[in-house]
């Protein structure tokens, strides 16, 4: 499989600027693979599809909020960080994108908040776009992490044009998100109310959780021709005892097992066993999964429509196929569906 197969023209307007006004009433397209057909329907018309004893699995990420503006000293400069990972918690070390990179050197100082009560210094260089930081933070770790979370910004992409609003804090983070860590939302999982996921549970379907904590390896560009040259960031990625059997259980009774979204995909299928069922696993994972993939778990999916060459769109066409996707997508244009993070939904099934 190469690069541009995955291709295509996507005008901006697509790009779902804002959420839908209610979570699960956005439109919901459903792709059947055994019969080649598509579907338009409402988010919550996913109840049909589910019944008792069939599992939904769920990512419970929490998005922190991972993008600071400060300012360099001397030039006072205002400069755009972006957290990824922390490295060490004592030294209070961390991975950061800057923005722009250029103007950033080793030894460089950044001070952050009207008061600059917060400090870092440049260490290191990791990457081209890539920095190391060290936070000049003389208080215990839990101010350190509530000064961050206040001057903090919620990391909405970068296609979304607008400034962040007080919505965007509880809309980019689904209702069920827990575990703090990611640096964007699990983004199918944001269409889900409280509502509909107390429906699904009267009905007896079962919701277990994975924690896979979203960086920017999930976003990054791909930049060879050759996808089997494409190196994936690894993401923390933890699946318990507990949930693990459930979802085994469901596989052994030929239960319905929907993955929510591309994350959860990739985790389970990040942890297989040589019997084809799910194992516990706490780690981290590079997984890549792009056509032809044989998926050992899941077998339905709930999406967004994602832009071009992204490994998003490379995975959905793994499971749901690549010509039926991306006619799926022409179609989704037609029908006027939004795309990406505050977008529209697929399910495939």
């Amino acid at each position: 499989m190469k690069l541009s197969d995955f291709d295509y023209k996507l005008p901006n307007k697509y790009l779902a600027q804002y959420p839908s006004e209610e979570r699960d009433e956005c439109k919901l397209m459903l792709l059947n693979r055994k019969e080649e057909k598509i579907e338009h329907l409402i988010f919550k018309d996913i109840i049909d599809f589910y019944d008792d004893g069939d599992v939904i699995v769920l990512n419970n990420t929490k998005v922190f909020p991972a993008r600071l503006f400060g300012n360099k000293e001397k030039t006072g400069a205002r400069i755009e960080v972006f957290l990824l990972r922390e490295l060490n918690q004592d030294q209070r070390l961390w991975d950061v994108l800057v923005d722009p990179a250029r103007k950033i050197r080793i030894g460089n100082k950044l001070y952050f908040g009207e008061d600059e009560s917060l400090v870092a210094e440049v260490i290191d260089n990791t990457t081209s776009r890539g920095r190391t930081l060290r936070f000049l933070f003389d208080g215990p770790y839990d101010e350190f992490r509530n000064k961050l979370q206040e001057l903090g910004e919620t990391p909405l992409p970068k296609y979304i044009n607008r400034p962040v609003e007080p919505q965007d804090k509880d809309r980019f983070q689904t209702i069920y998100a827990k575990n703090e860590g990611a640096v964007a939302a699990p983004t199918a999982g944001l269409h889900f109310s409280k509502h509909l996921l107390k429906k699904l549970e009267i009905k007896g379907v079962l919701l277990p959780e994975i924690t896979l904590h979203i960086g920017l390896g999930t976003f990054s560009p791909v930049d060879v021709e050759d996808l089997s040259k494409h190196k994936m960031d690894s993401e923390e990625l933890k699946i318990s005892e507990e949930s693990v059997k459930i979802i085994n259980n469901a596989l052994n009774n030929s239960k319905k097992i929907c993955a929510v979204g591309t994350t959860v995909m990739r985790g389970l299928e990040s942890s297989v066993s040589s019997f084809g069922t799910l194992n516990p696993f706490n780690g981290w994972t590079h997984k890549f999964i792009y056509p032809p993939f044989d998926f050992s778990i899941a077998n339905s999916m709930i999406t967004n429509f994602h832009t071009p060459k992204s490994t998003l769109l490379m995975m959905v066409s793994a499971f749901g196929g690549k010509d039926f996707v991306l006619k799926a997508y022409k179609e989704a244009m037609k029908k006027k569906y939004n795309f990406s993070s505050y977008g529209d939904a697929m399910m495939i099934i």
